[in-house]
């Protein structure tokens, strides 16, 4: 490793959410907006457009790659499948629970690789990235489903619910959060935290910032999450497990990480949880950067905040064995 990249990457881990973007930051949220969101707004808002939305982010997914010595461990839970992703030496007995984001509709395990892995070796830690099936096939509650046998299966292999974190963004965001609130339901034992990144909570878009940031969102088109978002809550009663985000009761949480952005349309989801969540005496921490693309952690190989971001969500976990 050079002396520069070095350096480098100690300046990446020192940025702070209250400092203005990266230079390299606006390049990828411009390369994001002229490429993904642009790409989405243009897609019908049928199932044959999330579809092909879908096979055109799976065909981004192939390009990643993992450095040399990252372990990929496939794992089939019958209904979906998902992987395992080892960075470096992490302990065993520790792991994260990953919900991808993509609106429910689109992304997977491959598509997050170059981020997986990153996460594995920041927080020592194998990371389970959970293939949950989507819509228009699926919806939510199969999401939902997923997420709550993948938990149940790793309590079946020996882990301890304490040694357990549950982490995903944007709608894998919710679907951590809905997660836990769903085991709560149930009176089963909860994970250690909770790390949301950019969670869409609201699945309605009812938060000022679907509007206020519509034009600075360098990924999300405000009126396609909209027109899903109905989609999804259309004729769900107002006890649905989908409004459990917003609507749910906090109290007994696990400690809970948000990390956001100032930007994007779904800031005051994140700032809705916090506040949500807090007043029910939950233990949350809640890092919202300016001016970075949504789940700007994602982006590591171009993002330097994500680097420095990466290092908050190890620091929460470190903070808390």
């Amino acid at each position: 490793m050079s002396e520069a990249f070095e350096r480098a990457f100690r300046e990446a881990l020192e940025l702070r959410p209250d400092a203005p973007p990266s230079r390299a930051a606006r390049v990828t949220g411009l390369a994001v907006r002229l490429a993904g969101k642009r790409m989405w707004a243009s897609v019908p808002d049928t199932p044959g457009g999330l579809l092909r939305f879908r096979r055109a982010a799976a065909l981004a997914g192939r390009a990643m790659r993992t450095p040399p010595g990252v372990l990929v461990e496939q794992e089939d839970f019958g209904l979906f499948s998902g992987e395992w992703v080892r960075a470096g030496r992490p302990s065993e007995k520790k792991v994260i629970l990953y919900l991808h984001g993509g609106a429910y509709f689109f992304g997977g395990p491959g598509l997050y690789r170059g981020f997986s892995w990153r996460l594995s070796a920041a927080t020592r830690r194998p990371v389970l990235m959970v293939d949950y099936r989507l819509a228009p096939e699926h919806a939510p509650a199969d999401a939902l489903a997923d997420a709550l046998l993948a938990y149940d299966a790793l309590l079946a292999r020996g882990h301890r619910p304490q040694d357990i974190t549950v982490a995903g963004d944007s709608a894998g965001g919710h679907l951590a959060i809905g997660l836990v609130h769903a085991l709560k339901r149930r009176g089963a034992p909860l994970p250690a935290a909770v790390v949301a990144l950019s969670p869409w909570a609201d699945l309605r878009c009812q938060a000022e910032s679907h509007r206020s940031n519509e034009l600075s969102d360098d990924l999300l088109p405000a009126a396609k999450i909209a027109w899903l978002g109905g989609v999804f809550c259309d004729g769900a009663p107002e006890e649905d497990p989908l409004f459990d985000p917003v609507r749910g009761d906090y109290t007994d949480f696990p400690p809970l990480l948000l990390i956001s952005s100032s930007t994007e349309i779904l800031r005051d989801d994140a700032r809705l949880v916090a506040k949500t969540a807090a007043s029910a005496g939950a233990e949350v921490v809640h890092h919202e950067w300016i001016g970075q693309v949504h789940v700007f952690p994602v982006f590591a190989d171009f993002v330097p905040e994500a680097k420095a971001a990466l290092r908050q969500v190890a620091e929460f976990l470190a903070a808390r064995d």
